[in-house]
């Protein structure tokens, strides 16, 4: 342990007690509580004649804590700078140093993962330097987000109404759910005509068994489809082939901070902004791994310990170690996935929210580093005489259940493993088999579905637009300006036709079903759309995913050190604004050189 008074400066007081308690003697734990300055709230801050350099300011409820930690520093051997490790955290700990005075011979950054005493320890015996790549980036992002929303929103107020806001993120994603809003809208379905029917066949053991089955053709026209049962009334039916195929499934990677939104909508139905509160308590108090991160690769300890965990719950059978690349758009990989802090701890939280949540991230940390399960399809063909189209069934069997005895992976679209019966395993092929039924039923394509917070947040992170730090916000910006809702769809009703073809009549009747119902879905408010549509025609580069997308990989550029903040010599803010609206990606990259010192 270092001797001497040290002074460790976190963001927040949750993560200051956790972190105290590991520390003890010698050691005090402060919180900066977030942010210690930023931009002027009314001014634009920026002096766009000094290379854009920002104009900070410390807001009034931050001095107080400023005094202290001043006082707090002045006293102590040693400053540890211990925020968070992404963007930033990074700008905390810089601005910190900066408003603090602190000697950089006396202070120290130190960074880890997880809040246990074992990750702590090691971060105090691998100090580093403040990144001033990370923190470049996040001042170019404040920078170039301050610029589009200081210029556009007013023109928002003289045009729209007061009030409003544009920014260079959350403007585009208004957008995105506008499109699908209007998509939805415009959707004209295409009728088709789906049969189904079911036959009697016979087992190896020659008992009579049914199954279901689907044609593998649809018929475009109600006619078409009568013709096509007419056809059917004396035909010869034969069970032509019965078929087994073994495959697997194989896990889900751990969760990043975007897929567990995702997942914790579709599972819990927690709201994104609840389940990242949930997920920051759960980090501050050491249950977790940092829960802002787009890695899904895990370490070498976290791999050994979920095999203990693995074994002694579900047997040696049950494990395989894996590791997994992470494939999204503009993926950093700075960090772990998100996982339990200690993966043998089945329970934590301080609630049954956070017990629920922690329970999702140790399922499937737990199961990504388990075994395949193994399956058997059995699938199914019955041929009609003088037809060339083929009813199937298909039915899978898990054999193995692996990684699925843990944890399986939701979707926003669930869809059934199989259409038929387990009897259809034992079914006999190459023998006759004779038709109970046979529905011809109308059907329509379905439009696009409407966003949840999750799968908008899949659609952001496919585009490439926005960070696994900034996704929540994004999300919560958007609904609390009142542009996007969530809201229920009532649906309509909608009639159609179903023929039947059994013991050799054809049947004619009219049904109805309620379509378009949607709950706690995404929805453009007018405002919403008024302001997008404004947005677009008039700053449509802007508005472009390009523009969105390639500032992130800007940032990202800048956070490697791959490439080199350039100044451009504009002579004004004005001229600036001007080539930010005429940007897009012909003219890509713009980038903003910011004095970190």
């Amino acid at each position: 342990m270092m001797e001497g008074k040290n002074l460790v400066i976190v963001e927040s007081p949750a993560k200051a007690g956790t972190i105290q308690k590991f520390l003890g003697n010698g050691f005090t734990v402060k919180s900066s509580f977030g942010h210690i300055r930023d931009l002027h709230n009314s001014e634009l801050s920026i002096d766009v004649n000094n290379g854009f350099a920002p104009e900070y300011v410390i807001p009034a409820d931050k001095k107080k804590v400023v005094s202290e930690l001043k006082k707090a520093a002045k006293e102590a051997d040693t400053v540890w700078l211990a925020s968070d490790e992404d963007r930033e955290g990074e700008a905390i700990s810089w601005h910190l140093f900066e408003v603090l005075g602190l000697n950089p011979a006396k202070t120290k950054r130190i960074v880890f993962h997880e809040i246990t005493k074992t990750a702590i320890l090691k971060a105090i015996e691998n100090p580093r330097d403040i990144d001033v790549n990370l923190v470049n980036a996040q001042q170019a992002r404040r920078v170039l987000d301050r610029i589009v929303g200081f210029e556009l929103s007013p023109v928002l107020w003289k045009k729209v109404t007061t009030g409003l806001s544009a920014g260079r993120v959350q403007s585009v994603v208004v957008r995105m759910v506008v499109e699908r809003e209007r998509e939805i809208e415009a959707f004209v379905p295409t009728v088709t005509y789906r049969v189904t029917a079911e036959f009697i066949g016979v087992t190896e053991k020659g008992e009579e068994a049914k199954f279901q089955t689907e044609l593998n053709h649809r018929f475009a026209t109600k006619e078409e489809a009568l013709a096509f049962l007419e056809q059917c009334k004396k035909a010869q039916y034969t069970l032509s082939s019965v078929s087994h195929k073994l495959g697997h499934r194989s896990p889900a990677p751990p969760f990043t901070t975007s897929t567990l939104q995702q997942e914790a909508v579709r599972k819990l139905h927690f709201s994104v902004s609840k389940t990242m509160r949930l997920a920051q308590s759960l980090y501050e108090s050491g249950h977790i791994t940092y829960m802002r991160t787009d890695s899904v690769s895990l370490s070498a300890l976290a791999v050994n310990t979920a095999k203990t965990a693995i074994v002694g719950e579900y047997g040696e059978s049950y494990h395989k170690a894996r590791q997994y690349q992470t494939k999204a758009k503009g993926a950093q990989e700075a960090h772990e996935a998100i996982r339990p802090s200690y993966m043998n701890k089945q329970s934590a939280g301080a609630n049954s929210d956070e017990r629920r949540l922690y329970d999702l991230i140790r399922k499937r940390a737990i199961a990504s580093q388990m075994a395949d399960a193994q399956t058997d399809t059995t699938r199914v063909e019955v041929a009609m005489d003088n037809s060339p189209y083929l009813w199937t069934a298909t039915h899978e069997v898990v054999t193995f259940d692996g990684f699925m005895r843990a944890y399986t992976q939701s979707s926003d679209e669930e869809v059934a493993a199989g259409n038929a019966s387990s009897t259809i395993a034992q079914l006999k092929e190459q023998v006759a088999c004779q038709l109970a039924v046979m529905h011809c039923q109308e059907s329509f394509t379905k439009p696009p579905m409407r966003y949840s917070e999750g799968s908008l947040i899949k659609k952001m992170e496919d585009e490439g637009i926005g960070r696994p730090a900034t996704y929540q916000s994004t999300i919560d910006t958007i609904q609390s300006r009142k542009y996007v809702e969530h809201r229920n769809i009532e649906g309509v009703k909608r009639t159609y036709n179903i023929l039947t073809l059994q013991n050799g009549k054809i049947s004619d009747k009219k049904k109805s079903e309620i379509v378009g119902t949607d709950t706690g879905k995404l929805v453009p408010t007018d405002l919403g759309r008024i302001t997008n549509d404004f947005l677009v025609e008039q700053f449509p580069a802007i508005l472009s995913y390009d523009f969105t997308a390639h500032s992130e990989e800007s940032f990202d550029a800048m956070v490697a050190a791959s490439l080199e903040p350039e100044i451009y010599s504009l002579r004004s803010l004005d001229a600036f604004v001007k080539a930010v609206k005429a940007y897009g990606s012909q003219h890509y990259p713009i980038h903003i050189k910011l004095d970190t010192g």
